[in-house]
């Protein structure tokens, strides 16, 4: 019966959201609020919803300051030399940014923290796409890809999760998959030249534009007066946000007091204004609602499934449908099905819940716990994490392209799943799976 219900809040919620039925702030909300109470358990809504807007109070007051961090230092010109210098290098040609938003997203991917990943590549891209009359979604698409295959790597949330899950070293799991992860970049490069050969067609030939006057000011992506005062300020801003990335990849302070105190100081010294800082908070209130509202309505709806028991429940169900004469292809199983059950199941629920009766059931087939574990990070909130609606970071990446999720998802899920089965097929190339 639960499993039934959770099945039933997913692809509801999948089902109001890519047919634009509802916003997808409502159908967070609504889908888990409308199949709670058919199973029961209305009078226990409120605990467990607070219990999971518990859980993303510190990601949705991070992504609060850090979209506030990013918009003051865009509007502070910060970017404008890395936008000119991707302009130039890719000769405003579709087909060479979309590669190297790839580039610069596994590049950036190499903490392991979507969120920030998100947060760095979408405000140092954005302006470039948005100059060049390009579509968002190959924006958010190409950068999920990228950050999908970093997000395997040992330091990352799903290898650790595994690791932990069934007590083995993050090595034992990613060592035999390297030359498989390094096929999984390759495939995300050939992704985004498709890709951006489609959006030249779309566009047309883009001809060089003739140089225009540079504004100056403090105008969104507008370099600063070339006074003493501005380059001194250029350089604080410089200084200020590579202590911050530094900080971040140290984790020298949990992670929301670190963009809390960022922007503040930023705040102060470069408007040190009342009136200044009012107008900024006022021009970039409207974005951080939208980002923050998401978040918490995605703690709502992980609350409501992990506190009915509908999300333990589906992982019973998936388990108990694998047929007894698939158990000898089990990792190769377990590999194929890992990124689309990132769309319903958390990495917690797989990693936690699924992933030791899996290795169970594995050694009824002399199947390795690694080969199982090694199996699970080729897709299950790797690839898949970032157009799942189980995960905060998925919302930072929308919220701050700018597209919707159903249009991301019908965008990007072909590709993503693509990477999952040309990364399998290199593990067992490799033999770190078996076949």
């Amino acid at each position: 019966m639960l499993a039934a219900l959770g099945f039933c809040t997913i692809g509801g919620f999948l089902l109001l959201t890519m047919t634009k039925r509802v916003s997808v702030l409502v159908a967070l909300v609504l889908t888990p609020v409308a199949t709670a109470v058919i199973g029961g358990y209305g009078d226990d809504l409120g605990p467990m919803a607070l219990d999971g807007l518990s859980k993303v109070a510190p990601t949705g007051i991070m992504i609060a300051f850090a979209v506030l961090y990013f918009s003051l230092m865009i509007d502070a010109g910060l970017f404008e030399p890395l936008i000119r210098g991707i302009l130039r290098a890719t000769r405003n040609d579709p087909v060479r940014i979309t590669v190297g938003t790839a580039v610069l997203t596994v590049c950036v991917g190499l903490d392991g923290d979507g969120a920030s990943t998100f947060l760095i590549t979408i405000s140092a891209l954005l302006p470039v796409y948005q100059r060049l009359g390009m579509s968002r979604l190959v924006l958010a698409g190409v950068v999920g890809l990228g950050a999908g295959v970093m997000n395997m790597i040992p330091w990352g949330g799903p290898t650790a999760r595994a690791a932990a899950a069934l007590k083995i070293d993050t090595s034992d799991i990613i060592t035999p998959l390297l030359p498989a992860l390094a096929a999984g970049i390759a495939w995300v490069l050939l992704a985004a030249y498709l890709i951006g050969r489609r959006e030249r067609r779309r566009l047309g030939a883009i001809e060089p534009a003739p140089p225009a006057e540079v504004a100056v000011g403090d105008g969104p992506g507008t370099p600063r007066v070339a006074t003493r005062a501005g380059v001194a300020l250029t350089v604080f801003n410089v200084v200020l946000t590579v202590a911050l990335l530094v900080c971040l990849v140290l984790e020298a302070m949990p992670l929301p007091v670190l963009f809390v105190f960022a922007f503040v100081l930023a705040l102060l010294v470069n408007h040190p204004r009342w009136e200044d800082q009012q107008e900024l908070l006022e021009r970039h209130g409207r974005s951080v609602v939208l980002v923050i509202t998401m978040i918490f309505a995605a703690g709502v709806f992980t609350g409501i499934l992990g506190g009915t028991g509908m999300i333990g429940k589906m992982a019973e169900a998936l388990v108990d449908i694998i047929p007894d004469g698939l158990g000898g292809h089990l990792p190769v199983l377990v590999a194929v099905t890992s990124m689309p059950l990132s769309l319903v199941l958390t990495p917690d629920a797989y990693y936690f819940g699924v992933l030791p009766v899996l290795a169970g059931t594995a050694d009824a087939f002399g199947t390795d716990h690694a080969e199982i574990a090694r199996a699970a990070v080729l897709g299950q909130m790797t690839t898949g994490f970032p157009l799942s609606p189980l995960t905060a970071a998925t919302f930072i990446l929308l919220s701050m392209s700018g597209v919707q999720l159903g249009e991301h998802q019908r965008f990007i899920f072909r590709w993503a799943f693509g990477t999952t089965l040309v990364m399998t097929a290199a593990a067992l190339a490799t033999g770190a799976l078996p076949l």
